[in-house]
Order: structure tokens, then sequence, then C-alpha cells
């Protein structure tokens, strides 16, 4: 399997997603104290489609 660098807004975007879960679960975050487990979830899962998908 060959990686490939994610496009730059893939990765910003999952790079808000990850740091909105985590500062969620110390602050508290309307929306995203909630979810903070599901915001750092679907942020990685975003950066390794980004990195497997050639072009994501």
């Amino acid at each position: 399997m060959r990686l490939s660098p994610p496009k730059k807004i893939v990765f910003w975007i999952a790079t808000v997603l990850a740091v909105l879960g985590i500062l969620g679960s110390y602050v508290s975050i309307p929306f995203a104290s909630a979810n903070s487990y599901w915001f750092v979830v679907v942020g990685f899962v975003l950066l390794w489609l980004g990195n497997v998908l050639k072009g994501f």
C-alpha cells in the first residue's frame, strides 16, 4: 500500500476536529464536549483517508 500526503484542506479539517475533541474533554464547549470522543475519531479517520486515498 502506498501512502500519499493528504490535501491541505483535509489536513486542517482533521486537525480542527481533533483539537475540538481534545479541548471538549477538558473545557465546556456546548456541542463539542458532549461529542468529544467522536470529534477525535472522525478527525483521525479523515486524516487516515487522506493518507490512504490518492487525491483525497
